[in-house]
C-alpha cells in the first residue's frame, strides 16, 4: 500500500495486468453478483435527471425495474447502488446481438443523448474505491469471471492502473494519476 494525497492505494493495481475481454466473458460483471453497481452520493441526482434521456436505450425489463425500484437503490450495506432486474443483472444493462452486455447509459452517452458516461464505479472496474473519514481506499477487485481479462492484460502487458487510466483521472484528477505513474515507475525500477 502507498499513499497519494488522501488516498491509500493497493500495489495490486500496479502489479496485476488487466484488459477486458468481452468476447470471453460477455460482460459478466454487469450481470453477476448479488448487488447493483456502487453509486456515489453525487451520482444519485444524475441518474434521476438523465433517466428520460437513457430510457430509449434500455430493455423493457430494465425500465420496469427502474420505474418500480427507482434510478438507484439503497443496498444491504447502506450504500447506493444501481437497481437489479430479478436480483440478477443491472437494470441499465443492454445486450448486443451476440449476447455481450453493455451499459445503456454508456450507449446513450456514445450517441450524444447524455453527457454522463456511467457510474464511476463501473468505469473504474476492476478498481474499487471505498470512502473513509480520513482517506479513500483504492483497491484491485479480483473476481474469477475476469480471469480472461487478466490473461489478455498479461499478454498485452497492460497493468490495471493503465487500463482504467481515464476512470482514475475522472475520479481523482490528472495530478493524482501522474503521481500514480511516478510510483509505478519507481516500482518498475526496483524490479529491474
Amino acid at each position: 500500500m502507498f499513499q497519494i494525497g488522501k488516498t491509500i492505494v493497493s500495489e495490486e493495481i500496479l502489479e496485476n495486468d488487466f484488459v477486458c475481454n468481452l468476447n470471453a466473458c460477455k460482460g459478466a460483471c454487469c450481470v453477476g453478483g448479488e448487488y447493483g453497481a456502487p453509486v456515489e452520493d453525487s451520482e444519485t441526482d444524475i441518474l434521476v435527471n438523465i433517466y428520460e434521456e437513457v430510457k430509449p436505450y434500455l430493455r423493457p425489463e430494465g425500465i420496469k425495474a427502474i420505474e418500480e425500484q427507482g434510478a438507484f437503490v439503497k443496498g444491504e450495506d447502506g450504500e447506493w447502488e444501481t437497481p437489479l432486474v430479478n436480483n440478477s443483472e443491472c437494470a441499465y444493462v443492454i445486450f448486443s446481438e451476440d449476447g455481450i452486455t453493455k451499459c445503456g447509459i454508456e450507449a446513450a452517452y456514445e450517441d450524444g443523448a447524455t453527457k454522463w458516461k456511467k457510474p464511476v464505479s463501473c468505469h473504474l472496474y476492476p478498481v474499487r474505491t471505498r470512502e473513509y473519514s480520513e482517506f479513500t481506499a483504492v483497491n484491485y477487485h479480483k473476481w474469477e469471471i475476469c480471469d480472461p481479462a487478466c490473461s489478455l492484460g498479461k499478454e498485452l502487458k497492460v497493468p490495471v492502473y493503465k487500463f482504467v487510466k481515464e476512470a482514475l483521472i475522472r475520479k481523482f484528477g490528472e495530478e493524482w494519476y501522474n503521481e500514480l505513474e511516478e510510483v509505478a515507475s519507481g516500482n518498475q525500477a526496483t524490479k529491474s
